[in-house]
This record gives structure tokens, C-alpha cells and sequence, in this order.
């Protein structure tokens, strides 16, 4: 007789994912607390497996059998967002022997060292943005400072000249968030990126400059080390990346902070203690609750439950942080806490390669505004503050404050 396919296990208890955005927090934690690994609907409506505990979560970001090649994954399943393969052909999508390669091209330009020699301009940059809010004695600090700062960051570094900088947060609102009665904007949002970097890559050839988008023109004319695909979605993955992030885990800080007013006066009693408190303000809410989507290569198991090869695998950042077997009291901010080995920029050798210059703009940016605001405060109730409705991005859309 002949054997039949068995049927894929169920999804989870509904009320066990209820308010994944809204309230991933207290989701996660039933999660996490009835079981390893669970069937959910992933990201794109799809069948996924949601892996929820830290030990699991550290393991498969190192684990060389998850592949972020979505040619692994398996027919009919994941599909994810539709990029041309001009941006498509990027660091997160990628393997090795290819990832390594051209991690390797661009990790120079992200030293610490080289982080270190912009220390001082992006605090320029984070004091000019306060000048300018200052004299209103209230501000949406989303709108006004945690994401013009990263935008002019990456923009200086990218060598995007300042009258050719579009609105980067309406291309990544688009993409990140994408609003299923208007499926135009998001399409809208990639013609206008890819037209925007055609250009800019245009441009630079023409009159190449001291920035990375040169550098990068030169490895693909001179040298045959990157694709011309290859190339453009680079830059486009270092401004997306480099943007998107580093905006919510500032506002993202920043309210951490003003919710939980004895830490926040601890660190304005020793200001040399933001280091640590950037690590541990990452792991509290950091702005990435999932990590980018894997696929297996072959059958795995992990905590304990099966996963076919080819099957879409999502590891939750935001579970794994707040998991009381590796973070004692781990729902509770504790700015003195040892947040080492927090996974908020990602483990293995998909480790952030921005991550030096988002702990460095995030320093900077809490130092420069608790210097500047002695009194800076919530100028909402805590309730009333608005969430990217999204499972990718852990971001607040706007963030009142007085001072």
C-alpha cells in the first residue's frame, strides 16, 4: 500500500501568539514557557517554525546547516519581500563562499578604529539636530532626532550628497511594514530605491570621492571582486541596515530610560557607565525582534523538535532576551546588569557588520541628549505610544517628549 505524506503539525494555540506586535513581550513569554520550538505563521502568512529560548535561539545563528540562501527554501513555501536582483543579491540573502567574500570587502570600513575617527562628527551631527528642537521645549524625537542622526550617519559614510537624500523612512516604513490594502506602496518604495541607487552608483563613477560607495566601484571596475549586482545591493543593505536599525534601538533607549526613571538618574549620576547600559538597553527592547529568516539544508532538530529541510526557521531575538534560564529578573532593566552575549546584532558569522558604528551613534545620541535635557520626559502616557506593526521591527512611530 502506498504511504501517505503525514500532515504538518498544527499551528500554535492562537492565544499563545495574541499581540505578537503589540505586546511581544508578554506573547513571547507563553511561548517560551510552553515549549522550545512552535508551528506559527511566519512573516508572510507562511508555515513557520518559531524557535523561542536563548540556549536554541544563540545555537542556530551559529548553526552552518541554516541557510539564508532562499533557494533553500523549500517549493511553495517561504516568499518573503519580492526584491529585483539588483538589491536582492545582498549579505542577507547569501552563503558561504559568497557571503565571506564580501563581508571581507567591506569590514575595513567598519573597524572600530574607523568607527572610533567618527566619534566626533556624529556628535556634531547629534548636536546640531538638538539645537534645532531646543527652543520648542517638545519634540517627537523619532521625526526629529533618532532618525535624522542615523540617516546622516550613513549618508556621510555612503558619500550621499546632503541635497540627494530622499525620504529613507518612507522606503523602509514601506518595505519593513508593508500595508496589505496598499501592496502599490511597497512595489512604489523598490522602483524608487532601485532608481535612487543606479544613480547615486552612476554618480560616483562619473566623479568618484573619499566615501565607501567609491571604494566599492573601484573592487567592481578595477578589480572583478563583486558583481554589478552584487554591488548595488551592498549599498543598499548598508544604507537600509544601517538606517532602519539604528533608529528604533536609539528611540527604542531612549524610552527604556525615561519608563524607568532610576536608571535613567543612575546613569546621569556616571555617564561612563553608557557603554554597558547601550548593551543592556539592546537586550531589554532591541530593535530586531526575529532574526532574518534561515532554512535548513537538511533535517534538523532543535530543542528537541523536527524540522524538515527547506522549511522556513525564525529565531526570536526578543524571547531569547527576556529568557530567565540566562538572564536573571530578565523583564527588569538593570543598567549595572552583564548583558554580554545578548544577541540584538546577531551571533556566528552573520554578526552584524554595522554593529561597532550602531553601539557607537547610540552612545553618542543618549549622551548628547541627557546632556543637553536635564529634564527630558515623557510627554505621553506610556499607553498612548504608537508600535510599527510589524514582527520584523521593534520600533516606536513616534516618541513625544518635553524637556
Amino acid at each position: 500500500m502506498p504511504t501517505s505524506t503525514p500532515a504538518p503539525p498544527p499551528f500554535v494555540d492562537p492565544e499563545l501568539t495574541a499581540g505578537l506586535t503589540a505586546d511581544p513581550y508578554s506573547a513571547y513569554a507563553r511561548l517560551r514557557e510552553a515549549g522550545p520550538v512552535h508551528r506559527v505563521a511566519g512573516t508572510d502568512g507562511l508555515p513557520a517554525w518559531l524557535v523561542t529560548r536563548y540556549g536554541d535561539v544563540r545555537q542556530a545563528l551559529a548553526d552552518p546547516r541554516l541557510s539564508l540562501d532562499k533557494r533553500n527554501a523549500a517549493p511553495g513555501g517561504y516568499q518573503g519581500m519580492a526584491l529585483p536582483p539588483a538589491l536582492d543579491a545582498n549579505l542577507l540573502n547569501m552563503d558561504p563562499p559568497d557571503h565571506t567574500r564580501i563581508r571581507r570587502l567591506v569590514s575595513q570600513a567598519f573597524t572600530p578604529r574607523r568607527i572610533a575617527l567618527l566619534r566626533e562628527p556624529v556628535r556634531k551631527t547629534a548636536d546640531l539636530l538638538l539645537d534645532a528642537i531646543a527652543p520648542h521645549g517638545h519634540a517627537d524625537l523619532i521625526a526629529s532626532y533618532a532618525a535624522p542622526l542615523p540617516i546622516t550617519v550613513i549618508c556621510d559614510l555612503l558619500g550621499v550628497a546632503p541635497h540627494d537624500r530622499r525620504d529613507f523612512r518612507s522606503w523602509t516604513d514601506a518595505l519593513v511594514a508593508p500595508d496589505p490594502a496598499r501592496p502599490d506602496r511597497a512595489k512604489g518604495a523598490v522602483r524608487s530605491m532601485l532608481a535612487f541607487f543606479t544613480r547615486l552608483i552612476a554618480d560616483k563613477r562619473a566623479a568618484p570621492a573619499d566615501d565607501l560607495v567609491s571604494d566599492l566601484i573601484a573592487v567592481r571596475d578595477h578589480e572583478d571582486r563583486l558583481s554589478e549586482d552584487e554591488l548595488m545591493s551592498l549599498v543598499f543593505l548598508i544604507l537600509f541596515a544601517g538606517y532602519e536599525n539604528t533608529v528604533h534601538l536609539i528611540g527604542n533607549a531612549t524610552l527604556a530610560l525615561l519608563s524607568h526613571p532610576g536608571q535613567l538618574a543612575a546613569l546621569r549620576a556616571d555617564p561612563g557607565r553608557l557603554g554597558g547600559a547601550v548593551e543592556e538597553l539592546a537586550r531589554y527592547d532591541g530593535p530586531a525582534p526575529l532574526a532574518i529568516r534561515r532554512f535548513p539544508t537538511e533535517d534538523i532538530t532543535i530543542g528537541g523538535v523536527g524540522i524538515p529541510a527547506g522549511e522556513t526557521v525564525l529565531l526570536s531575538l526578543a524571547s531569547a532576551h527576556r529568557d530567565p534560564h540566562r538572564y536573571a529578573e530578565p523583564d527588569r532593566l538593570d543598567i549595572g546588569r552583564d548583558a554580554t552575549g545578548h544577541l540584538a546584532l546577531g551571533h556566528g558569522i552573520h554578526y552584524c557588520l554595522g554593529a561597532p558604528l550602531a553601539r557607537m551613534e547610540t552612545e553618542v545620541a543618549l549622551a548628547a541628549l541627557l546632556d543637553r535635557f536635564p529634564g527630558l520626559a515623557l510627554d505621553t502616557p506610556p499607553e498612548g505610544l504608537k508600535w510599527r506593526p510589524s514582527l520584523r521591527a521593534r520600533g516606536l512611530l513616534a516618541l513625544p517628549v518635553s524637556y
